[in-house]
């Protein structure tokens, strides 16, 4: 695992990021390019990083 001071942190919301999942794969009928398959991972890993922000955030308020 990573140190937390290295961890990445998303400036956005994971509802923000994962609408906006969503909404690649509204526009892709399914079925997606070389391109937005790079969108999709690179969305991915930043929606991944705001949950931890979020989880954190909630156990640091408990």
């Amino acid at each position: 695992m990573l140190p937390e001071s290295t961890t990445p942190v998303s400036a956005r919301s994971a509802a923000a990021v994962n609408e906006q999942i969503r909404a690649l794969w509204r526009r892709a009928g399914g079925s997606l390019t070389d391109q937005e398959r790079t969108e999709y991972e690179t969305l991915v890993v930043e929606w991944a990083a705001a949950m931890r922000g979020e989880v954190d955030e909630v156990t640091e308020a408990a």
